[in-house]
């Protein structure tokens, strides 16, 4: 029979205690994710940037949502369909918002009213005035009527700029919602903290217990977070860090493209009211200079719309409709009457490395053909706040589309919507705004090809915004986490959706 000494039985004793707490530091129950800024806001239906987003995902669902393979899924609607020409028809889950009250059709008529009510400040404010009326026959049915018949209003409603709350919960940290996680607290500037919503709609879901989001602004201190293991997961990883992250073996980096860099112009004041001087901008800059200064070479040139060339709808003829061509830019400044160059201010930000060496590669190209550019870096917070006021000339975007199809570009190109910081200020697009309008209203995939077509080409007269490249888009992580999926193209933004999935190995 085997036995054990005394010696022998102190020595497994002593052991065990070890072993037990290494069982559960190999599987902890909170991750912790460093976030690139503290949100400016946490209203529900506002565009306050990734970092905002990313919290309110954890907060909140909507009637849908974009699964990992890209697709539009149930979230707290179960079951829809079209009704009619002009209808939409969903059906609600057993979900329960974090007050323990059941989601009803009450609540998704309320909230979705509060996105389209005239003095609303929601980002989907102008793409919702296509609805007429919101029926609720009962309390599981919501049946959306619109003006005229719309394909995309599905993509609208995944998005996470169409949250359900409850009704009348408004308040300072955004009201109360149905998402996997609850926020416990936060310390301004700091940090955020969440605990699991035991009774989220999805079985087995969460997969954490918690999540912490510990607020590194600098860049280089959220990657140093992660390699000394202050932190499991970081966003934004900064382009000059992802190969040595991906040569670190306790490490895993998940870049994709899909996000873009551009300028936005405003169209009320300033020089740029004129379309050439908007023109001549778009064909002084070298943007493969870009994509090696502020991407090291992680990053493709873009001269026209920001469409995919996987895409159904990319059109060669316009992909390069803004081409490097100094030449054409100083005709154009002539036709406008400044052949010898003019000032003006270049509003970005120097808390993200990618917006701070945009703009001085921008400010340079222009300086080559006589537009002396002043560079205006605020904080993160303030140049947000200067974008939805319209307090700039043009200024450094980095976006990503709403979702992968062509109206998806809508809220960064159609002047007819209400001022954000996500487009050009008071910048008139008509032509723009109706070609739009004609495209989420035709079901035939060809008619719609014609349809963007025509849209390309009028975007590169008018430019709405002038797109400069796509960028890489990273997330990194200790190798044991898993179940997180870094979604590519114009929902790169939603990747928060997924941290719901995310579990230690």
């Amino acid at each position: 029979m085997f036995s054990l000494s005394r010696r022998e039985w102190l020595i497994g004793a002593a052991v065990l205690p070890t072993l037990a707490q290494t069982a559960r530091a190999a599987a902890p129950d909170t991750l912790r994710f460093g976030l690139s800024s503290y949100p400016p806001s946490l209203q529900p239906w506002a565009n306050t940037g990734t970092a905002a987003l990313t919290v309110k995902t954890l907060l909140h669902r909507g009637l849908l949502m974009f699964d990992t393979s890209g697709q539009v899924a149930g979230a707290l609607a179960t079951k829809w369909a079209r009704d009619g020409n002009t209808g939409w028809h969903f059906t609600l889950g057993d979900a329960v918002f974090h007050n323990g009250a059941p989601v009803t059709s009450a609540d998704v008529k309320w909230s979705l009213e509060q996105i389209m009510a005239p003095t609303s400040t929601a980002y989907l404010r102008g793409q919702f005035e296509v609805i007429a009326s919101i029926e609720t026959p009962d309390a599981k049915t919501v049946r959306i009527v619109t003006k005229q018949p719309i394909v995309t209003l599905p993509l609208m409603l995944a998005t996470p700029f169409a949250p359900i709350i409850a009704r009348d919960s408004l308040n300072a940290v955004g009201g109360i919602g149905a998402g996997p996680y609850t926020l416990t607290s936060h310390e301004q500037g700091v940090s955020l903290s969440f605990a699991a919503f035991p009774k989220f709609y999805q079985p087995g879901h969460p997969k954490l217990k918690h999540i912490h989001m510990p607020v590194y602004a600098d860049e280089n201190a959220r990657v140093a977070a992660l390699q000394s293991g202050d932190v499991d997961m970081i966003e934004y990883v900064p382009w000059q860090s992802m190969t040595s992250i991906e040569k670190n073996p306790k490490l895993h980096l998940s870049a994709v493209d899909g996000p873009y860099m551009a300028l936005a112009f405003n169209g009320g004041t300033g020089p740029f009211k004129d379309e050439r001087l908007r023109q001549a901008v778009a064909h002084a800059i070298r943007r493969q200079d870009i994509v090696a200064a502020a991407f090291y070479g992680r990053g493709t040139v873009l001269e026209g719309l920001p469409i995919t060339k996987t895409s159904p709808f990319y059109d060669p003829k316009y992909a390069h409709g803004w081409n490097y061509d100094p030449k054409l830019a100083k005709k154009l400044m002539a036709e406008a009457g400044v052949p010898n160059g003019f000032n003006c201010t270049l509003l970005s930000t120097a808390q993200y490395g990618m917006h701070l060496a945009t703009a001085q590669v921008v400010q340079q190209h222009l300086g080559e053909i006589g537009i002396k550019v002043k560079l205006d870096l605020p904080d993160w917070a303030t140049r947000v706040a200067m974008g939805n006021r319209g307090q700039y000339e043009f200024c450094v975007q980095g976006q990503t589309a709403d979702n992968n199809d062509p109206d998806g570009l809508s809220a960064y190109i159609d002047g007819t919507l209400p001022p954000d910081n996500s487009r050009s200020y008071h910048l008139p697009t008509p032509e723009i705004h109706k070609l739009l309008v004609e495209g989420r209203a035709e079901f035939d995939p060809a008619k719609r090809r014609a349809i963007y077509d025509e849209l390309q080409r009028v975007a590169i007269k008018v430019v709405p915004l002038a797109s400069l490249c796509w960028r890489e888009q990273g997330y990194a992580m200790k190798k044991n986490v898993r179940g997180f999926t870094n979604m590519p193209g114009g929902l790169n933004f939603y990747s928060g959706y997924s941290l719901e999935n995310v579990y230690f190995a």
